[in-house]
């Protein structure tokens, strides 16, 4: 049965990707994994595009609006059916993800790491950005995210596990995305990721790493536009996807993912899934 980990650097434009991940492209260049590029959901707002990637429904659907506006969806999920098949969930995520598909509000004792065996999340590992701003990102290091997904994954058996991360995010909305810093910031994200990429391969795990949305040039996103919208999607995995010049759209996320692990895909997921396996 297929094991995936799901991950998401949140905020990153395509052409940073396909420019500046040396390690993502030396693997598509090898043919160990393949890259398309993928269109969000409007707005492209973080937590409208968090909870239509794991809902399948547009923002239009699942009425998040904007990044104010966070609590439980009311709509099956991919944790959700997971669950129900049998499978073992974790996520490393900003606390929105705990409170969209588990419980809201968040209460930063009680939630901030949980193991709960009748899910849908089974193994919950949050953080909250608490206190961040333009002059302060309260990001947490990123080397210290994967290597808790790394333990959920080799202690506790999840066979699905999501990973999000602001740091890229946060440094775009902060330096703009022509610049040393960013340009820098995107090299050592994918020099902390390789080594965790290749050790969950060697473990039996397909591997997805992408993004919610993209930046424009001034760092905004939320609306409509190539470089707000659009961002890459990598996959090391055997499943056959479409030709590498096709537009993936982000509602078909939650119906691949499901299909990809075997799972019943429900009828509020309306996207075709793009990768067969």
């Amino acid at each position: 049965m297929t094991k995936l980990l799901f991950i998401i650097l949140d905020g990153v434009p395509y052409r940073n990707w396909r420019r500046l991940f040396g390690n993502l492209e030396g693997w598509v260049q090898s043919g160990e994994a393949r890259v398309w590029k993928m269109r969000s959901v409007l707005p492209s707002t973080s937590a409208c595009c968090y909870a239509s990637i794991h809902t399948g429904v547009p923002p239009q659907v699942h009425g998040i609006w904007d990044n104010a506006d966070i609590r439980r969806l009311e709509f099956p999920d991919i944790f959700s059916e997971l669950s129900k098949a049998g499978r073992k969930t974790g996520a490393v995520t900003h606390s929105y993800w705990s409170e969209f598909f588990n419980r809201a509000p968040f209460d930063v004792v009680r939630d901030i790491e949980y193991d709960e065996p009748e899910g849908p999340i089974t193994h919950g590992r949050f953080h909250t950005m608490a206190g961040y701003g333009h002059a302060n990102q309260m990001t947490p290091s990123d080397y210290d995210l994967f290597g808790t997904l790394t333990r959920l994954a080799e202690v506790k058996g999840i066979d699905y596990g999501i990973l999000h991360t602001c740091t890229l995010d946060s440094m775009g909305h902060r330096f703009f995305h022509d610049c040393e810093e960013m340009d820098h910031a995107c090299y050592a994200m994918d020099a902390t990721l390789a080594p965790f990429i290749h050790r969950w391969r060697k473990a039996g795990y397909e591997v997805i790493v992408t993004a919610d949305h993209g930046q424009d040039a001034r760092g905004h996103h939320g609306g409509r536009g190539e470089d707000q919208q659009d961002f890459a999607f990598y996959y090391f995995g055997a499943a056959k996807g479409p030709d590498a010049d096709v537009l993936l759209d982000q509602l078909a996320l939650a119906p691949t993912i499901l299909k990809l692990m075997g799972a019943p895909v429900p009828e509020t997921m309306k996207a075709k899934p793009f990768l067969v396996g």
